[in-house]
């Protein structure tokens, strides 16, 4: 995974595989405005790149569904990620 600067590369060792949540919607479904305190942490993301073990199902780009507690929280060139083993991700999203 390259950073905007192009200077950074991320590449998972193992079974690990590195996630960009996606932001939930900011509001409800009658329209109220949700406060960033009251959002849930986000379960979906969007696979960034994926360790050398051949046993990840999983490929780049793919939507994934993953446990709501996991992971290691990564800030890289300003942009949040998860570093998660494979077998946290629980399905994909068509």
């Amino acid at each position: 995974m390259n950073t905007n600067n192009g200077t950074t590369i991320v590449q998972p060792l193992g079974a690990r595989v590195l996630i960009q949540p996606l932001e939930q919607e900011g509001r409800t479904a009658s329209g109220l405005l949700l406060p960033e305190t009251a959002k849930e942490k986000p379960q979906t993301g969007r696979v960034v790149a994926v360790g050398d073990d051949e046993s990840i199902k999983v490929k780049v780009d793919e939507k994934v569904l993953f446990a709501k507690y996991t992971g290691a929280e990564i800030k890289l060139g300003g942009v949040d990620y998860l570093l998660m083993e494979h077998n946290d991700i629980l399905a994909r999203l068509n």
